[in-house]
């Protein structure tokens, strides 16, 4: 280790060469198959922007498996694969050799999961799971505490898996409605021997850690292009693919995914119909090319269990369009022509493909 106190000269270099780096991610804007319209290139620099905030976050402040940081990793700007409007994402750095503790108060969001992960997005675009753990896996104390026990080594009680390549934990917490559900507490701590305090940072360390802050980015932006690609070649229509295909880039292994593309022209909507299987809940969301979530915060872009207007019979009919049409729930296209979309079924005791058709309106 680098004696705090050693000349080292200056590291501008160092800095040139991350930016070097982060830039070659900008090659997804210039893909043939990625959309050249005004919108869709400027949603594509704001992406990359978001996406090098995130990766900085994560890879350099809160970087330590020794000092584990809980961080959202997608919240009302900051959108990555389809973030789902109903979710809060939580994430944090560990490594598979440790063991470490959660302790929180599940209060009354409906849907609570954590996965250990071994994130590849710089490598091969993968997050394989490595162990899962949800609400109805657990046990509460009588006013809803819980303590889960994170580590290679099975435990009593509440148990999360490690895996020796394990490198995170992502929490996910679903919601029916954000206005009214009380999110989960939730406290993550290593355990065991090891440092009082964070070592000092080192030329080595920060050199490490901004290089695989721009791999990360780069994998991160490659990774979902690569996926509005696959679901472009089938447009309004839902990707036929394995599951496992979603579940291994972190998706969660209760969840049915049913990615798409919608490409229409003026004046014309995108029609969405399905009965409801037996499930815990579901949701349908639209995005842009870039898989991100529109503006939930602002528009009708998404719409859910609790918020959807039904048929008589049970069903439900989602009409994708600029303008109410009068019939359906209406999601707004909030601008946007072509784009990637999710239907979700939480716990779905056999999912359903619903049906899908373009109208005039």
């Amino acid at each position: 280790m680098t004696d705090p106190h050693t000349e080292v000269g200056h590291l501008d270099h160092v800095w040139r060469n991350f930016c070097a780096q982060l830039a070659e991610a900008g090659e997804v804007l210039g893909r043939p198959s990625s959309p050249t319209h005004a919108l869709d290139q400027a949603e594509g620099l704001r992406y990359l922007s978001r996406l090098a905030r995130t990766a900085l976050n994560m890879l350099v402040d809160s970087a330590d498996p020794d000092f584990p940081r809980l961080f959202l990793l997608c919240d009302d700007k900051i959108k990555i694969g389809a973030d789902n409007p109903d979710n809060l994402y939580q994430q944090c750095v560990v490594r598979g050799d440790q063991e470490y503790r959660i302790t929180g108060k599940r209060n009354s969001v409906p849907y609570f999961s954590i996965g250990s992960k071994a994130n590849r997005y710089a490598i091969d675009g993968t997050m394989a799971s490595t162990g899962e753990i949800e609400f109805a896996d657990m046990e509460f104390g009588p006013d809803g505490t819980f303590e889960i026990h994170v580590s290679k080594d099975r435990k009593p009680g509440n148990w999360l898996p490690l895996a020796g390549d394990s490198t995170l934990l992502i929490v996910r917490q679903t919601f029916d409605d954000k206005t009214t559900q009380v999110a989960a507490d939730i406290v993550v701590e290593r355990v065991g021997a090891g440092p009082a305090v964070p070592a000092l940072l080192t030329p080595e360390l920060i050199e490490r850690q901004l290089m695989a802050a721009a791999a990360w980015t780069r994998g991160t932006a490659n990774t979902f292009a690569n996926w509005s690609e696959w679901f472009k070649a089938h447009p309004n229509q839902f990707y036929d693919a394995p599951q496992e295909i979603f579940w291994k880039a972190g998706g969660d292994p209760n969840i049915w995914y049913g990615h798409f593309y919608y490409d229409l022209q003026p004046g014309e909507a995108l029609v969405i119909e399905t009965p409801i299987p037996d499930c815990r809940m579901w949701n349908l969301q639209v995005d842009n090319w870039w898989m991100e979530s529109l503006d939930h915060v602002h528009q009708r872009v998404w719409v859910n269990n609790t918020m959807a207007k039904y048929e008589a019979d049970g069903s439900v009919m989602v009409v994708c369009a600029d303008v109410d049409p009068g019939f359906g729930h209406w999601v707004d296209l909030a601008g946007h022509r072509s784009g990637t979309g999710l239907w979700r079924w939480f716990n779905a005791a056999a999912p359903v493909v619903p049906k899908m058709r373009v109208v005039k309106v």
